[in-house]
């Protein structure tokens, strides 16, 4: 009985540890990262990491407008260069102001905002 008692507390603070790893940003439990990269959210599954590094923008390019890149796993490079989504070197279009990015298991969704929706 005694000898259980140091296994269930080291059993418990691994799992409160693990636990408290799940936020909105990071749920190590499921392997999804979410941030704002801009004006839009960037979801990317299949990312099981404690800490994510934040988006970080870059200078402004020919075009004047800011990019913007995002490298939650080394399998997942989101790029959004002014309008211009590119994931993993492959362009996937143009992005409007709060449209929405999902990096599902390398499959890339574009959920368009509601403004552009309603046009």
């Amino acid at each position: 009985m005694k000898r259980a008692r140091p296994v269930l507390i080291v059993c418990f603070s691994f799992v409160t540890v693990w636990i408290c790893e799940c936020s909105r940003s990071n749920n190590l439990l499921f392997g999804r990262v979410q941030a704002e990269v801009g004006t839009h959210t960037v979801v990317v599954t299949d990312c099981y990491r404690t800490s994510v590094p934040a988006p970080h923008q870059m200078e402004a390019g020919a075009t004047g407008q800011p990019s913007f890149r995002f490298t939650p796993c080394r399998d997942a490079d989101v790029l959004i260069n002014g309008d211009q989504l590119i994931v993993n070197g492959q362009s996937y279009g143009r992005l409007d102001t709060h449209d929405g990015v999902l990096v599902d298991h390398g499959v890339v969704s574009i959920t368009r905002s509601a403004t552009r929706a309603s046009n």
